[in-house]
């Protein structure tokens, strides 16, 4: 796999028309390498791939990235960094555009001085977007991890518990069944709070009568999982049975539409007219999904400002409509999909049934 993504990483360098590329952030070193640690720089060319590190992953780096050679730097990163390209004759450098510190550029570029230029800015999240078998495999893991903490967390949830309770929860039973840690701050919104897309738990206390929405997601081998699960402490009044059911029907919705060649405008659209159609359409303020990853959002997304214009198998999204009521409360439902050659594959499969837990 490292050697496919190596190999695509060239391809995108003749296309730059570059000698080499500096790769500084951490998620594109363990990508391209398989390396995982800081305060490392990979140096690519057409010849070469130079992880630079200190002693203190040297070992670890050998046996995470097999295909590097490994150089030891004693006396400063970047110094390491200068000295590798002056002696391999490289001119043109590229360099992270969306990553590498102004800081950061500007000593690289001093300690090179008039010999190499870090002057071709490159994206290389794009060459992510597409996840190969093994990667699919570490979401797929991941996600059911935060499958199975749903299925316990529907078990703990009463009136008289805090939100920062069920998040501790999900956490901690998410790290015994194998996460390295939480893909991301842990939503627990009950009650009014719901109407907060992003409501980090508090101290809140559930009471009987509330929609819970719980947004978490797991980290497995630095690949994250991402699902959203809204229930009702006690029974549901008919009012949010059915603000329940709009947003459940505007999230299958959403998922029956996502395939290849599908755009992401395009499927955010469709599911913001039908939220809109049922009286709720200024109430959904945030883009519908977005890509997942070695990063928790990546692209290709689901919203107005889309730049995909064509799903691709083997991209991933998630489908996460909501409606907020300021005042009131609110809901969401996520899953994560993976798109197939025919259409998407749901990872998070949580039940998604009105849940009163009583």
């Amino acid at each position: 796999m490292i050697a496919d993504r190596l190999s695509r990483l060239r391809d995108f360098l003749r296309e730059k028309k570059a000698d080499a590329v500096v790769v500084n952030k951490e998620v594109n070193l363990h990508y391209f390498s398989g390396f995982r640690g800081d305060d490392t720089l990979l140096l690519v060319s057409q010849a070469d791939a130079l992880l630079v590190t200190d002693s203190r992953y040297t070992e670890q780096a050998t046996e995470q990235a097999p295909l590097f050679e490994v150089v030891e730097q004693k006396k400063g990163l970047f110094a390491r960094a200068a000295e590798c390209v002056k002696a391999r004759g490289w001119k043109k450098l590229a360099f992270e555009g969306n990553a590498m510190l102004y800081d950061s550029f500007a000593k690289l570029g001093e300690l090179l001085g008039a010999e190499a230029a870090l002057d071709v800015p490159v994206h290389l999240d794009e060459l992510r977007q597409v996840k190969d078998a093994e990667e699919i495999a570490r979401m797929k893991k991941a996600a059911a991890i935060g499958d199975e903490a749903f299925s316990d967390i529907v078990k703990f949830i009463r009136p008289g518990i805090s939100e920062r309770e069920v998040a501790a929860r999900l956490e901690t039973t998410m790290r015994a069944l194998g996460s390295e840690r939480p893909a991301f701050t842990t939503i627990v919104a009950s009650g009014v709070r719901g109407s907060l897309p992003h409501g980090v738990s508090t101290e809140k206390l559930i009471v009987s009568g509330e929609f819970v929405t719980m947004d978490y997601g797991a980290v497995y081998e630095g690949y994250h999982s991402d699902m959203t699960r809204t229930v009702c402490v006690g029974r549901a009044s008919e009012e949010q049975r059915s603000l329940y059911q709009t947003v459940l029907d505007a999230q299958e919705f959403g998922v029956s539409l996502v395939k290849p060649g599908a755009s992401g405008k395009a499927i955010d659209g469709a599911v913001r007219q039908r939220l809109t159609d049922a009286g709720y359409g200024e109430y959904f303020g945030h883009g519908l999904g977005h890509s997942l990853g070695l990063e928790i959002h990546e692209e290709p997304r689901l919203s107005k400002q889309s730049a995909c214009e064509h799903l691709l198998p083997g991209m991933f999204v998630t489908v996460e409509p909501g409606v907020y009521l300021p005042g009131k409360g609110g809901l969401r439902i996520e899953d994560t999909v993976l798109v197939t050659e025919t259409g998407g594959e749901i990872l998070t499969t949580s039940s998604k049934k009105l849940i009163e837990i009583l």
